[in-house]
């Protein structure tokens, strides 16, 4: 985006324009007060552009972070307000409090919803006409937040964190792309390719979620097969030679092993196998694909099948000292958890022995009382027949 300093300031005098409308509005009241005629410039008699119109505020959320005034209404012709998806064409600036511009794009297109501006300006689009012309005041929630904004390969900030910025935008043109306008190489590859490079600059920010809508919207255009890598273009439909299927495949695939290593910082590990099969079920030997797959597995406990997939990749580039640093924590890893398990086992024998030991001890104790019984029962039964022995022997003699 150009960084250079505009020669003049794109936006009015707010100030002087409410001191304006507050003079207009005094000097209704004053025309109603006397006669009911009203000045020239209030009842209309000299001509009224638009540019005249009071300025419109409008408070989108309601805690003054995000604020849309109306500089220029659309022509009264003009009533149509784009909706997410579409492709817009606008110019922007973009500047600091300080005045200085960060940020200027003329005749730039861009998709409704995609993040491809900064998300203030990409919330404020769907409120905006055909020929409108609006300032957007940007809280740094909606700008570039804590993390601000710097100059491709350079320290300095171009955005300082925590700044608010101030956007002027005129809406120049809505289009609604059918199939008609999507079916060429050129088209295709030119929106995929946005989507993705614009993923990386949100994946670098660790704005991860915003990144994979991103990586999934490249795809609607570099993928239009419903997500299945083995299946074939319609040519005769999409327009494509065999070299343009193959580089829409290439991109396709590097969008997908993007998409996967997102997925994976989110810790969406199903999701991302999906991501990282598309890739191996066409290049089963992708090294990146491969490694991230072992990163999956490991993030779904599966140390072992992590341990596999590395040693592949380490036959695949055998120079690769990251690969070599993860086999080495990998095996600490999964000698630990052998360990664990080991302790695990012999802690669920002795417990289980116990309970054997204490289950046997019920067992003998009934014998116990069953043998102390039958020797009771037999005392009882001597001392009966003694005593009725005597009893008879008493009664005879």
């Amino acid at each position: 985006m150009d960084t250079e300093k505009s020669s003049s300031s794109s936006f009015e005098d707010l100030t002087n324009a409410e001191d304006t409308k507050d003079i207009r509005k005094v000097a209704a009241e004053e025309a109603a007060a006397g006669d009911g005629a009203a000045p020239a410039s209030v009842s209309g008699d000299e001509p009224k552009t638009v540019e005249e119109d009071p300025e419109e505020e409008c408070d989108i959320l309601g805690n003054k972070q995000l604020i849309k005034r109306t500089i220029k209404k659309a022509p009264q012709d003009s009533v149509r307000r784009p909706i997410r998806g579409e492709l817009v064409t606008v110019n922007f600036t973009g500047k600091l409090d300080n005045g200085t511009v960060v940020e200027k794009e003329l005749n730039f297109q861009c998709h409704v919803g995609d993040y491809e501006v900064v998300q203030g300006l990409d919330m404020v689009l769907p409120m905006l006409q055909v020929g409108e012309v609006a300032q957007v005041s940007v809280d740094p929630r909606f700008g570039y937040g804590s993390l601000g904004l710097k100059k491709d390969g350079e320290s300095a900030y171009l955005v300082p964190p925590d700044s608010h910025l101030t956007y002027e935008i005129e809406l120049l043109d809505i289009k609604y792309e059918d199939f008609a306008d999507l079916k060429s190489f050129e088209i295709l590859r030119k929106y995929g390719t946005r989507k993705k490079e614009r993923a990386n600059f949100f994946y670098k920010r660790s704005e991860f979620t915003t990144a994979i809508h991103l990586y999934r919207r490249a795809l609607d255009f570099l993928d239009n097969r419903d997500g299945d890598p083995e299946a074939e273009f319609d040519k005769e439909d999409l327009e494509l030679s065999n070299s343009d299927t193959q580089t829409l495949l290439e991109d396709r695939l590097i969008v997908y092993n993007n998409l996967a290593m997102t997925q994976i910082k989110i810790a969406a590990f199903d999701a991302a196998l999906q991501s990282v099969e598309h890739v191996l079920r066409c290049q089963p030997n992708n090294s990146k694909a491969l490694y991230r797959k072992g990163r999956i597995l490991e993030g779904k406990a599966d140390t072992q099948g992590a341990i596999k997939l590395l040693q592949k990749v380490a036959t695949i580039e055998p120079d690769n000292r990251a690969v070599q640093s993860d086999l080495a924590r990998l095996f600490i890893k999964a000698r630990r958890e052998e360990n664990n398990e080991k302790e695990m086992y012999q802690k669920m024998l002795g417990q289980a022995k116990k309970m054997e030991q204490k289950t046997a001890t019920r067992q003998k104790q009934p014998l116990v009382d069953n043998s102390k019984l039958k020797l009771l029962g037999y005392l009882m039964g001597s001392i009966l027949i003694g005593v009725a022995g005597v009893a008879i022997y008493r009664y005879k003699y």
